[in-house]
C-alpha cells in the first residue's frame, strides 16, 4: 500500500489529525524560511554597519549611510541613540547634566535594542508549541487507531491481520506525521534561539561601545570647558 492509500484510507478522526499536523508543519516551514532570510540579512547588514561605523570619520556622514540598512538591528539601535544626543543636544549646557544624558541614551538604546530582539523572535513560540504538541496530537491518533482495532476485533470475533490492519496503520501514520512535524520545527527553534542570542550580543556590545565613544565625548568637552 502506498502512503496516499493509507491516507485515504484512515477514518475522519485520523485524517483530522493529519490535516491539523500539516496545517501546523506548514506553517512551521513558512516561518523557518522567513526567519532564516530575515536572520541572514540582519547579520549581513549588522557586519556592512559595524564597518562604516568604526571607519566612519564623520557622525553625520554615518547618520546618512545607517538608511542604507534598514533591516540592520544595530543600525535602528544607533539611530534610536542618535536621536536621543541631538535631543540633549538642541538644550542649553546647563539644563542637562552629563550623567543625565548618558542615562537617557543608556535607556533609549536598551528600548530599542529590546524591540529588534522582539521582533527577531517573533513567531519562534510557534514553532516550539509545534515541537512540543505535535508528537502528542500524532499520539491521539495513534490510540485512536489502536481503539479502531479493538472494536474491529469486538465486532468480528476476530483479530485476524484483516480486521486489526486498518486501525494500526491510523495509528502508524498519525505517529508518523506528528514525529515529521515536530523534528524541523524544534531543530529549527534551537537554531533561531541561538542565532538570535549571536544578534543580541551584538547589538549590547555595540550599545557600550556608543556609550562609551559618547562618555568620552563628554568627557572632553566638559574638560575643555
Amino acid at each position: 500500500m502506498s502512503v496516499m492509500s493509507l491516507i485515504t484510507e484512515t477514518g475522519f478522526v485520523a485524517k483530522l489529525v493529519l490535516l491539523i499536523l500539516l496545517a501546523a508543519s506548514i506553517v512551521c516551514w513558512s516561518i523557518i524560511i522567513s526567519k532564516w532570510k530575515k536572520l541572514k540579512i540582519a547579520q549581513n547588514q549588522n557586519a556592512k554597519f559595524n564597518a562604516i561605523f568604526w571607519n566612519g570619520k564623520n557622525v553625520d556622514d554615518i547618520v546618512t549611510k545607517s538608511e542604507k540598512f534598514p533591516d540592520s538591528p544595530i543600525a535602528i539601535v544607533f539611530k534610536s541613540g542618535m536621536r536621543e544626543l541631538r535631543r540633549f543636544s538642541a538644550l542649553e549646557p546647563a539644563l542637562v547634566s552629563g550623567f543625565e544624558k548618558i542615562d537617557n541614551i543608556q535607556r533609549a538604546l536598551i528600548r530599542a535594542s529590546n524591540e529588534q530582539i522582539s521582533e527577531l523572535e517573533n513567531h519562534l513560540s510557534w514553532l516550539a508549541t509545534t515541537a512540543s504538541a505535535a508528537p502528542f496530537v500524532g499520539l491521539f491518533g495513534t490510540v485512536w487507531g489502536i481503539m479502531n482495532s479493538f472494536h474491529s476485533i469486538a465486532a468480528t470475533g476476530s483479530a485476524n491481520l484483516a480486521v486489526v490492519a486498518p486501525g494500526i496503520s491510523e495509528a502508524l501514520i498519525t505517529t508518523a506525521t506528528g514525529i515529521g512535524a515536530a523534528i524541523p520545527a524544534v531543530v529549527a527553534y534551537n537554531y533561531f534561539v541561538g542565532e538570535v542570542k549571536k544578534v543580541a550580543l551584538d547589538i549590547e556590545s555595540f550599545s557600550q561601545d556608543f556609550l562609551n565613544i559618547i562618555q568620552r565625548s563628554s568627557s572632553k568637552k566638559g574638560g575643555s570647558s
